[in-house]
């Protein structure tokens, strides 16, 4: 049986989805298709914690699933602006996870993990799927993958 890894950056995923689409990204389907006669290994989450209700039962939600979700702080600068980037953690755990598995998935459109992908195919030989909202994924990171998957009405809730 295959080993797959899943990695989820959710700010990208909820952002792009609901710019491409206007609705939210089916976590549910996501992962029965990912998955489907894969062995999960790992599955994460990536997570911006604002401490509201609604946020805490979306993040039971993906525990639910089956996904490990980590957390980072929501944090407001003085001059207005937001940070809130799990780029480094992704990478750290694409690694760590991915070097043993068959194949990681990525949701995600920043092109930033195209080295990521790169990395672990060229290093590691693990397949690498990147699921995204085409228009607004990094073609870096398209091209960078074995396969790219889009984002489409099937991985979207009704």
């Amino acid at each position: 049986m295959t080993d797959v890894t899943l990695l989820v950056d959710v700010q990208n995923i909820y952002y792009t989805t609901r710019q491409s689409f206007g609705r939210p990204f089916d976590y549910n389907a996501f992962w029965r298709q990912a998955t489907a006669g894969r062995n999960v290994i790992k599955a994460i989450a990536y997570a911006i914690d604002r401490g509201d209700e609604k946020q805490r039962q979306f993040q039971n939600i993906l525990r639910a699933i089956g996904f490990e979700v980590k957390l980072k702080p929501y944090i407001q600068r003085s001059d207005g602006s937001a940070k809130g980037d799990w780029d480094v953690g992704i990478a750290i755990d694409g690694i760590e996870y991915g070097k043993d598995s068959d194949v990681l998935v990525l949701a995600s459109g920043d092109g930033d993990f195209d080295l990521l992908a790169k990395t672990l195919r060229e290093k590691y030989q693990t397949q690498i799927e990147v699921y995204g909202a085409e228009p607004l994924t990094a073609l870096s990171l398209i091209k960078s993958a074995t396969r790219f998957i889009p984002i489409d009405q099937t991985l979207l809730l009704k």
